[in-house]
């Protein structure tokens, strides 16, 4: 169908690449631990929407225009590199919010963490190089439906890894509900959030095109 073959190994081989620890792992336990379950699922959903972004690019080339062009992966890299850094001194700055805060809808920001994990994927010109490598192992080298093949992997690894992260941050949330009491303990998880954001941010910069 569409030219996809080996479709259970590529499902297979999605999920182990899901669970693997990661930054978006860490994204989502982090959330999840500062907002409860619905911060982690924020984070999860957009994470998966940031990776639909690159989903869409495989299927119409631009992966391979940015694999192709220095100058395309450059901006892209120094552009997603400075939202990383920028993020990440925000959480660093920002005061911890308690979970009497957290509880209330109107003081919650998880519009925000779902933003952040949009443009934290989608700015990452690696997931996009991930996509190019990955998607077409299991593609026919004939297929006359290569787009549409792309993005049906693509939604399947999506759909793998929300599910994945929608776990995670449930049980991250259950554990961490005494720990969101305390406003010391929120102030650590701002730090180590956005040290990792600081990281991502100067590992992305150093990126270089093969």
């Amino acid at each position: 169908m569409l030219g996809i073959h080996e479709i259970w190994l590529f499902v297979l081989s999605g999920v182990l690449l899901n669970i693997t620890p990661g930054p978006d792992s860490v994204y989502v336990i982090g959330r999840s631990v500062q907002m409860g379950w619905r911060g982690g699922a924020a984070a999860a959903f957009g994470i998966s929407c940031g990776c639909f972004f690159h989903v869409a690019g495989a299927a119409i080339g631009l992966s391979a225009l940015l694999m192709a062009s220095s100058t395309a992966f450059s901006i892209l890299k120094l552009v997603g590199a400075a939202y990383l850094v920028v993020t990440g001194l925000q959480m660093l700055w920002s005061r911890p919010a308690l979970a009497s805060a957290i509880d209330d809808p109107v003081k919650s920001s998880l519009r925000r963490i779902f933003l952040q994990g949009v443009f934290t994927n989608a700015l990452n010109p690696k997931v996009a190089l991930f996509f190019l490598a990955f998607l077409p192992q299991f593609v026919a080298v004939d297929s006359s439906h290569k787009p549409l093949a792309f993005l049906t992997l693509g939604l399947i690894f999506i759909c793998t890894g929300t599910l994945w992260c929608l776990v995670l941050a449930a049980f991250a949330a259950k554990a961490a509900h005494r720990l969101r009491t305390s406003e010391g303990a929120i102030a650590w998880v701002n730090r180590a959030l956005g040290g990792l954001f600081i990281y991502l941010g100067i590992r992305v910069a150093m990126l270089e095109t093969r």
